[in-house]
């Protein structure tokens, strides 16, 4: 039973890796709405969340053959940069500011609940990460030069302005140094450790408690990092310069998280400016932006151009294989491989 089960796996991880080997494709499932979306949640291979500008919010409950199009009430002209979903029923939605605010659904979009609400001067939301079903952190641009930062224990019932209990001026940043809001993807909890990557006139990892400097491009507004993927205690970073989105110099560099940490870059970077990436496979990395999409089969040391096509987000099935894609215009698609 031992030696046919030995076997089953190696037929399983040689159809895998196969699989990441051959050529893959970009199936566009919708596409024409004016809606940006930034926000992207695969839940299980059948049941997609997405959400973007004009108070809208996408939900699919098939693996992407029919979207229904949600328009919030009463935010019809809020931008969700980020969205967190748990089921087909329950999730969270981002609206970045003026004022920034959390709303939840636990009826599939039906009705939503304000969970959090901040109007504090200059408060902008970036991004929503989840350890499990019930942590979450939220990040947003500093206040004061000091990173904004609330964390939930409810799956996003409640929120509470969270406080590192380390050294007080941990969390102040560099004049300019901001987050993106581009694909939600700029803050990763990794266990217990708070992971954040920055960009602007500097651009910056944090995590152990430090800052670490990034050898992205950096100096202007819109350069820096704009996402983070961590698998293992190894993570990549990407993102560039959105004005230039097909400048492929300082868009990508490859971490290894341990406490003598070393920073790389790769031997072949991503064909321009990358606003999103994501693990596939523990070596397999997809990363995308408005100039395209690259597949890294190496751990991101080198990335291969699989698609001109131009997406804000990608994102893997929590709980399943499926992969997929949003971006301006309205646009959903799958990858297939």
């Amino acid at each position: 039973m031992r030696l046919i089960n030995i076997f089953s796996l190696l037929f399983i991880f040689v159809i895998v890796n196969k699989g990441y080997s051959q050529t893959t494709s970009i199936k566009i499932l919708q596409e024409g709405n004016k809606v940006s979306i930034r926000g992207l949640s695969v839940v299980n291979d059948k049941i997609i969340w997405a959400s973007g500008n004009n108070g809208m919010v996408a939900r699919s409950t098939n693996g992407g053959n029919y979207f229904e199009w949600i328009k919030v009430t009463g935010y019809e002209k809020r931008d969700f940069r980020d969205i967190e979903a748990f089921d087909k029923n329950t999730a969270l939605i981002m609206g970045v500011d003026a004022p920034a605010i959390i709303l939840k659904t636990i009826d599939g979009g039906k009705t939503w609940n304000k969970v959090m609400e901040d109007s504090t001067k200059g408060m902008f939301l970036d991004a929503m990460n989840f350890t499990n079903d019930t942590h979450g952190m939220v990040v947003g641009d500093p206040i004061d030069d000091k990173v904004y930062l609330s964390e939930t224990t409810d799956q996003g019932s409640t929120w509470k302005r969270f406080e590192t209990p380390y050294i007080p001026n941990m969390y102040l940043t560099k004049k300019g140094e901001a987050f993106f809001a581009s694909s939600g993807t700029n803050l990763k909890l990794d266990g217990n450790d708070l992971i954040l990557v920055t960009g602007g006139l500097s651009s910056r990892l944090h995590f152990l408690k430090e800052w670490h400097e990034l050898p992205l491009i950096h100096g202007k507004e819109s350069t820096g990092a704009n996402s983070i993927a961590v698998s293992h205690k190894n993570a990549v970073v990407v993102g560039g310069d959105f004005s230039k989105d097909t400048f492929s110099t300082g868009n990508c560099v490859l971490i290894n998280l341990n406490r003598n940490m070393t920073i790389t870059m790769p031997k072949t970077a991503p064909h321009g400016y990358r606003s999103c990436v994501i693990y596939l496979h523990r070596n397999v990395l997809l990363a995308c932006g408005t100039s395209g999409v690259d597949i890294s089969k190496d751990a991101g040391n080198n990335w291969e151009l699989i698609s001109i096509e131009g997406f804000h987000v990608v994102q893997k099935a929590k709980k399943g294989n499926a992969v997929f894609l949003a971006g301006s215009n309205g646009k959903i698609a799958q990858l297939i491989f």
